[in-house]
């Protein structure tokens, strides 16, 4: 491992660089699958398509919110309280990361 994070601690876990045989970084559309019921995801299906340009990712933990598979699986989207992170670029993830977008400005 090059790179090891341990991040903001908001949540368990660290952040290394993918282990793959695929090409790194990992860049272009991939699908999210659904784990938890979050209001960031409200109205997306599962295998909503999302847009990648990464390196290194977060290891699945009792947070992850959505999983990605890149050679195999990492976290997608975190969630922890009022607290929302995510691994993919929304603001070009076409109408999926706008439909993001909007409902993360719509949380009350």
């Amino acid at each position: 491992v090059l790179f090891r994070s341990r991040g903001l601690h908001f949540v368990p876990g660290t952040v290394d660089r993918i282990k793959t045989d695929l090409k790194l970084p990992h860049i272009g559309w991939n699908t999210l699958h659904l784990k938890t019921p979050t209001p960031l995801f409200a109205g997306l299906d599962e295998g909503a398509y999302v847009y990648y340009v990464h390196s290194f990712a977060a290891e699945p933990c009792a947070e992850t919110a959505a999983v990605t598979d890149y050679g195999g699986p990492f976290s997608a989207a975190l969630a922890c309280g009022n607290f929302f992170g995510v691994q993919f670029h929304p603001e070009k993830s076409g109408e999926t990361g706008a439909r993001i977008l909007r409902n993360f400005l719509n949380m009350k």
